[in-house]
């Protein structure tokens, strides 16, 4: 199975999404923050990143921008999000999908089989 990123300030959310990709098989890394999302995605290779949009000091679209620069970065993105209507957003930063928190089990499991590479 893939090796995600799962960034997000939450740490329940972080906890959740660990339990419920783990449970399929895949092997879960928790950032807590953008800046330390892209210290390990400088560092490793997932196959999919899911990244919450709203963080403090450094938002998920900041942080998209920032790994973004490195020219070799081709990871699937998916960003996280409590809020209802962001599919501009994924359009607007072309990311693969999103999926919506509080996390479903079947979502979350469903949506990363599908993205992740």
């Amino acid at each position: 199975m893939g090796k995600i990123l799962v960034v997000d300030d939450d740490a329940m959310n972080l906890r959740m999404a660990e339990f419920m990709l783990g449970k399929k098989g895949h092997e879960v890394v928790k950032a807590e923050s953008g800046s330390e999302a892209i210290e390990m995605l400088s560092k490793d290779s997932f196959d999919l990143v899911l990244l919450d949009i709203e963080m403090p000091d450094m938002d998920g679209i900041e942080t998209l921008a920032k790994v973004r620069e490195d020219a070799c970065f081709d990871t699937p993105v998916a960003f996280l999000s409590g809020a209802e209507d962001i599919e501009e957003l994924v359009e607007k930063y072309q990311v693969q999908g999103f999926i919506k928190k509080p996390f479903m089990p079947q979502e979350i499991q469903d949506k990363v089989e599908k993205l992740a590479r």
